[in-house]
C-alpha cells in the first residue's frame, strides 16, 4: 500500500489495483477507513472522531492531488506525494 501522505499519526495510502470508486485508505493506530475521494463518505472501517475529521479536512484540500495520484495509481505509474495538513 503506497503511502501518499503522513500526519498526526494517520498514514495515507492508495493501492494500485483498488477498484471503483476512487478511493484511499486512512490509517490511525488499529483504525482503517476506505474514504470515496470525490464524495469523502466512508465506504468501509471507521476513524475515531478527531482523526476523521483531520483526515477529511486534508481529503478535501487535496481532492485533485488525490484524483491524479488515483489515475496514476490505475496505470501502475509512480504515485505523487501529497502534502500533510498543517
Amino acid at each position: 500500500m503506497p503511502e501518499i501522505s503522513r500526519f498526526y499519526g494517520i498514514i495515507i495510502a492508495l493501492y494500485y489495483n483498488e477498484h471503483n470508486p476512487p478511493q484511499f485508505h486512512a490509517k490511525y493506530g488499529e483504525f482503517v477507513a476506505e474514504i470515496d475521494i470525490r464524495t469523502l463518505q466512508i465506504l468501509n472501517g471507521d476513524l475515531p472522531k478527531r482523526a476523521k475529521a483531520l483526515v477529511l479536512e486534508w481529503a478535501d484540500e487535496h481532492r485533485e492531488d488525490l484524483m491524479l495520484d488515483w489515475e496514476l495509481a490505475r496505470k501502475m505509474a509512480e504515485l505523487n506525494p501529497i502534502e500533510p495538513l498543517k
